[in-house]
């Protein structure tokens, strides 16, 4: 299909904003940049985690629980990301608009796509906190979960659906502080040591958040650009493709807040499409039941 042109009489030159979200999601995550490879081929990612293990003790008292940290194996595919762009040496003439537009959103289709790869990642947390709402007490018990120790040199983030933005600066009134530094698009706000960013494809009443050591882009550098001509009719197409893979690397890096509750599961058999936890410190964690997942003492989350 020939693309759409106009007099230039009639053009306005402005390009229409066609970004999903400009918040930059490759800020967030680890950057690999060692990726060989063709599109699905098989790369095995060491994702890691660690259990809770603090206890409140008194006198003579000693621990009954030790952390420990280890890591479960996952196979990814290579993606390749690829677009088309078609104009006609007429169109091109007529308006030079048409390829300026045509090629700039060929970028942007691309960053959207790896884009919505990483923040899916994020959304594979296993870590959950539990709050009947959005609040001062939610990021805090986010943060503990996370069970870092030493807050003042780490950057922990949240991405927050548009709609939820409202209900947090009224919710947090003066927690919510604002940080010159991060004076970027999407920025709301820290809270808790939690630097508080809109993302509008988040899913509303759950928030995720965790450190760059999360997720892991593994990236193939550059961008290929291809072309090619039809000289007959005079048509030019330019194909640009890209070769990442966006995983969730540490678990235990990431934790999701969502507004619902926690009950105990009444299954006593394993329902294929559920999501069990299992209570973990403050919070749950995403577990598998052997057989019982009543007697084994898991829980649902429900979302409000």
């Amino acid at each position: 299909m020939a693309n759409t042109v106009y007099d230039n009489f009639f053009l306005s030159n402005e390009i229409e904003d066609q970004y999903q979200s400009h918040l930059d999601l490759q800020q967030f995550c680890t950057i690999d940049n060692s990726l060989t490879g063709v599109a699905g081929m098989l790369r095995k990612v060491h994702k890691y985690k660690a259990t809770d293990g603090t206890e409140k003790l008194k006198m003579g008292q000693g621990n009954t629980k030790t952390i420990e940290a280890g890591y479960t194996e996952k196979e990814y595919r290579i993606q390749m990301a690829q677009n088309r762009f078609a104009y006609y040496d007429e169109e091109a003439m007529t308006d030079p608009m048409v390829i300026t537009t045509g090629t700039r959103h060929a970028g942007t289709d691309m960053f959207n796509t790896v884009n919505a790869d990483i923040f899916g990642a994020f959304n594979e947390a296993t870590m959950t906190v539990v709050t009947t709402a959005l609040g001062f007490d939610a990021f805090v018990d986010g943060v503990a979960m996370l069970n870092l120790e030493n807050l003042e040199n780490v950057s922990i983030f949240g991405f927050v659906h548009p709609t939820d933005v409202a209900k947090l600066r009224k919710a947090l009134k003066e927690d919510l502080k604002y940080v010159e530094a991060f004076a970027k698009q999407g920025y709301v706000g820290t809270v808790g040591g939690i630097n508080i960013y809109t993302k509008k494809n988040a899913d509303p009443g759950k928030v995720v958040i965790g450190t760059k050591e999360a997720v892991t882009l593994f990236n193939k550098k550059g961008t290929e650009v291809e072309q090619e001509r039809e000289g007959n009719i005079r048509k030019n197409t330019v194909y640009s493709r890209k070769y990442y893979l966006a995983a969730m690397t540490n678990e235990a890096k990431a934790v999701k807040i969502i507004v619902g509750s926690a009950k105990a599961t009444a299954d006593e058999t394993v329902q294929s499409k559920k999501v069990y936890y299992k209570p973990s410190g403050i919070g749950y964690v995403v577990g598998t039941p052997k057989t019982n997942p009543k007697t084994e003492g898991f829980y649902e989350i429900t979302a409000a």
